[in-house]
């Protein structure tokens, strides 16, 4: 049994292997964005849309929310991002329906790709609202000799990040092979809707630990900035 689509040689030529990952990465992703055309090129501002309108703003609408609860001062910045790799990761995951299919998130290689975009969004984000400067001192915090744990801490979390998704996707296609051996015919359809709510929990938290970095990262205003004058002007008028 094959618990990782890596070992799954499609196509071999001179050394050079095109693996199940490759193939079904660049499937899920051909998917997302011919599902993307072909809604937003009818979009309709009106009182009647359709229902795939109503279900993409649903969406959208959602991981907006979830962004605005984690803390983010400008949701919609990181909406395209965050947004992105929820509908990667829950759409290779639902697609394991299909006959045949290995999901791209059973492979480590993806897991870490996706992992390390992460590590490189949480600089890029600070660094845009926060500056080269403000970013660079959040590692001397609160005293410049927890600059060495700050690093482990960004690279283990960035691995962890990557273990994590591919543990469980992992796990879930060996539990299913083992119960198909044992009763082919009743545990696989039980553990398949167990499958895929457990992609989507899983897109879930990826989503979400995703943006609680960047979303920690990108903070305006350190512990020791003076806080912002909130008083009203009216009030300000009142005591001259």
């Amino acid at each position: 049994m094959e618990i990782s689509p890596d070992a799954w040689v499609l196509y071999e030529w001179r050394g050079l292997r095109l693996n199940a990952t490759i193939v079904f990465t660049w499937g899920v992703m051909a998917l997302l964005v011919l599902l993307s055309w072909a809604i937003t090129t009818r979009l309709s501002e009106g009182e009647t849309v359709s229902r795939w309108q109503v279900m993409l703003e649903v969406v959208v609408t959602t991981i907006r929310d979830q962004i605005d609860e984690v803390g983010a001062a400008d949701p919609a910045r990181y909406l395209p991002f965050i947004g992105t790799l929820f509908l990667f990761i829950a759409t290779a995951n639902l697609l394991t329906i299909l006959p045949g299919y290995q999901p791209p998130t059973g492979s480590l290689s993806t897991t870490a790709a996706l992992a390390i975009c992460v590590l490189i969004a949480v600089p890029l984000f600070s660094i845009t609202r926060r500056g080269l400067r403000g970013y660079l001192q959040s590692y001397l915090q609160p005293s410049p000799l927890m600059l060495p744990f700050n690093l482990i801490s960004e690279l283990s979390r960035t691995i962890a990040l990557a273990v994590r998704l591919y543990g469980n996707v992992m796990s879930g296609t060996v539990i299913v092979g083992i119960l198909i051996s044992v009763a082919p015919f009743f545990f696989p359809i039980l553990m398949q809707l167990l499958g895929l709510l457990t992609g989507l929990i899983q897109a879930y938290i990826f989503a979400i630990l995703a943006m609680v970095y960047i979303a920690s990262a990108s903070r305006a205003q350190n512990r020791n900035d003076p806080a912002p004058d909130t008083e009203h002007p009216r009030t300000s008028r009142e005591g001259d």
